[in-house]
């Protein structure tokens, strides 16, 4: 620590030896107080300066703290980016494979179905033919074999069924209720006359179109009645073939081996990146990071000893003052505490009582500090 010139050590007079120069006394007592003001704010800037630099070391070891951290974090994420990226692109493959998979037997399925299902679709063409022909030659309206119509006039199953009820929900209900409420002022009559108008009208038109299709072709159109429940037959029996295919949980009949080995083939490299993966991340994380964080910290490592080592240096000399101010203090209260009292154990009011005392106002110290203090007072 720098000490000023003036606080060079001079010895003490032991405690109980009688004063015989109260003028030297007072001198040494300043000299000693000067010097533990001195040593004082010397160790106030040690303090300062020890503060300092363990701020400066806890900073460079934070620096390298972080950046021991942030590379161990980026190289991790290498890692993981890495290996993720190849399966991500296993996964790809995988589900390409299994996509190509899944479309091999959706084919082999429908040509499983169209194929044991050729014969009833064949015999349901030749239907058609010979219901179309047999209008044709009969003269008989080509509308007259649509679904539509037998439904209203020869409905057969459920499906002929609810269009007929439907027509008579549209007809008779729908039409004539929209009818009504788009009339601005309502009666209730009105909804009356509207009905009677919707009974005349698709009534009439029922008829009217019965007694020139079906009174007349009725023999034609029984004998289409026939051939559209062979065509309802063949296409529930088309149905039943289908649904059993499609249950059918055998795909041995599908050629399937080759997407299988593909899937497989695939699932096992995505198997062997996994586990390399974790044997990456383990030998990462048991034996590389501790490297990495070995040669961050050996790269700043003269800097932080050198940090370290300042700061050694600079709290043993804080420690050595502060037991010298100890000491200092202790013999100032011994020795000149008792005739001085804390209150004149300053420099200035140590020398104010020299120069009484040689100004010859005072005899002794206590004679000078009453001096002192009366002369304060007035």
């Amino acid at each position: 620590a720098i000490r000023n010139d003036k606080c060079s050590h001079k010895e003490e007079m032991q405690v109980g030896q009688a004063i015989t120069d109260y003028v030297k006394f007072l001198a040494d007592a300043r000299d000693a107080v000067y010097r533990l003001n001195c040593d004082q704010n010397t160790a106030g800037q040690l303090a300062d300066e020890e503060e300092m630099k363990e701020r400066e070391l806890e900073t460079a070891k934070k620096a390298v703290s972080d950046s021991v951290n942030q590379t161990i974090k980026r190289r991790l994420d290498e890692i993981n980016s890495s290996y993720d990226q190849e399966i991500g692109k296993g996964q790809e493959r995988l589900r390409k494979a299994r996509a190509k998979r899944e479309k091999a037997k959706s084919q082999g399925v429908k040509e499983r179905i169209a194929e044991e299902t050729s014969e009833l679709r064949e015999h349901n063409r030749d239907l058609k033919v010979q219901m179309r022909t047999m209008l044709q030659k009969n003269r008989v309206p080509a509308w007259c074999g649509t679904t539509f119509y037998y439904a209203l006039y020869y409905p057969r199953g459920v499906r002929e069924i609810m269009i007929f009820l439907l027509t008579l929900v549209i007809c008779f209900l729908v039409i004539p209720c929209g009818i009504y409420f788009m009339i601005p002022q309502r009666v209730i009559w009105y909804l009356a006359a509207v009905y009677f108008v919707a009974v005349i009208l698709f009534g009439g038109l029922y008829v009217v179109i019965g007694n020139k299709t079906r009174i007349r072709h009725q023999d034609t159109l029984k004998r289409g009645r026939d051939i559209r429940n062979h065509l309802r037959s063949n296409q529930k029996k088309i149905k039943v073939i289908t649904r059993t295919i499609q249950k059918d949980g055998s795909e041995d009949l599908y050629d399937l081996e080759k997407y299988d080995d593909e899937i497989a083939r695939v699932e096992q490299e995505l198997s062997e990146i996994a586990s390399r993966k974790k044997d990456a991340l383990s030998t990462f994380e048991n034996v590389t990071k501790t490297i990495i964080s070995d040669e961050i910290i050996a790269s700043h490592k003269d800097k932080l000893d050198r940090l370290s080592q300042e700061l050694d240096e600079v709290t043993a000399n804080l420690r050595s003052l502060e037991s010298s101010i100890r000491e200092q203090n202790i013999r100032i209260a011994d020795t000149y505490g008792p005739y001085l009292g804390r209150e004149f154990l300053q420099p200035e009011k140590l020398a104010q009582l020299s120069k009484i005392i040689q100004a010859g106002s005072a005899s002794n110290i206590t004679e000078a500090i009453k001096m002192y203090q009366d002369a304060g007072q007035s």
